[in-house]
């Protein structure tokens, strides 16, 4: 997930229906050692900070948090984080993050959606929640609201609503660190930046039958069969490292003279391959096609790796390699990342090292990846 140290978005204004959907009883004041709740105020902006305050002052229920389950593990399902946007909340509770591109999962049915609870312009706010850990849910704990911070901290803090036993309730500002959120459920409000991405999970459902595999036995395919991180990049609010892995080559080169070049266009693969937390040093299987169509005649290819952390958009130009009648040539390819981005690595890989490295891992900076070249 981005590093969202420094972002900065126009904070929109909470309509009057948001208030009036937050207008609780406000809490005995003589609860000192408690954040007692009061009406919201109607010009409170839409930030990960007054979100989380927002929703930590409702009365969800276990349905609603199993919602939020719900969405999370479907963008999980399809290669994203384990996160919940406040567009799909509003438009097809449940859904996850890149459901509605593949068309696979239609609004679910819940007794009482949590978007009814909350003023359906945070839809196009941008915002989401990230819930770190959320495979270990047992099923029923309610969890502790925070967001991202300004700063880079371990420690944030965390909101807690509590029921007391007069009907009242509260909510406590609590400390919530990685451990914490390892052993409890904690949403972690912040901003949605991935949503656009292709993972090896939606290329897989969305590539033609016909395209995932070579066209003919003129040409091999060179696929990306697991990819495994071996250091975490970003803290534990921002959620699993996106690793970019861009590959560029000529697809189906079939050349007799140096001017045939111009008839083909460099292609490249942009992938998005999210690692959770637990996820690394573990090595996960993809089988994800990278050039479908790899003649004889192409020599090398051209591979950018980095972690996303966002940044102004710059370019990395390089050159791969095509063979006509035994004489080299060079194509050129150029790869979009952002300025902060962590690069993790990026040169040239040749046929005989796909054909020598066939099915075989190799380490490439912080993460192993084994390539098949049949």
């Amino acid at each position: 997930m981005k590093n969202f140290i420094a972002k900065k978005k126009s904070p929109l204004q909470l309509p009057l229906a948001l208030a009036l959907l937050l207008s609780f009883q406000a809490c005995d004041k003589t609860e000192s050692t408690f954040l007692c709740l009061e009406e919201p105020s109607v010009t409170q902006g839409v930030t990960p900070n007054s979100v989380a305050r927002m929703l930590s002052e409702l009365p969800l229920t276990l349905g609603q948090v199993r919602e939020v389950w719900d969405g999370v593990n479907a963008s999980s399902a399809n290669g994203f984080d384990e996160e919940y946007t406040f567009q799909d909340m509003f438009s097809c509770p449940g859904r996850g993050v890149g459901d509605e591109r593949l068309g696979t999962r239609t609004a679910s049915t819940y007794s009482d959606p949590l978007y009814q609870k909350i003023a359906s312009h945070l839809a196009s706010s941008g915002l989401q929640i990230l819930w770190p850990y959320s495979e270990d849910w047992d099923g029923h704990s309610m969890p502790v609201i925070t967001f991202c911070p300004e700063m880079n901290l371990e420690t944030l803090v965390g909101f807690m609503r509590e029921e007391l036993p007069g009907g009242q309730w509260i909510v406590k500002e609590i400390p919530v660190d990685e451990d914490y959120a390892r052993e409890h459920p904690v949403w972690v409000i912040g901003w949605n930046e991935d949503a656009g991405a292709v993972t090896p999970q939606m290329l897989e459902k969305t590539l033609p039958e016909s395209v995932s595999t070579r066209a003919s036995s003129d040409f091999k395919t060179l696929k990306l069969k697991e990819f495994k991180a071996h250091v975490q990049y970003d803290s534990w609010y921002s959620g699993g490292s996106e690793f970019f892995v861009k590959c560029g080559s000529l697809k189906a080169f079939t050349a007799t003279a140096a001017s045939d070049l111009s008839k083909f266009t460099p292609e490249i693969t942009d992938l998005m391959i999210k690692v959770k937390r637990k996820q690394v040093l573990t090595p996960l299987r993809y089988n994800t096609v990278l050039v479908p169509e790899w003649s004889s005649q192409l020599s090398e290819c051209v591979f950018l790796i980095h972690e996303d952390d966002g940044g102004k958009l710059t370019t990395w130009k390089a050159s791969g390699e095509v063979k006509i009648k035994s004489k080299a040539y060079g194509f050129s390819v150029e790869f979009p990342y952002h300025r902060n981005d962590d690069i993790v690595w990026r040169g040239k890989l040749s046929s005989s090292y796909f054909e020598k490295n066939n099915g075989v891992a190799n380490r490439y900076g912080d993460v192993s990846i084994t390539f098949t070249f049949d």
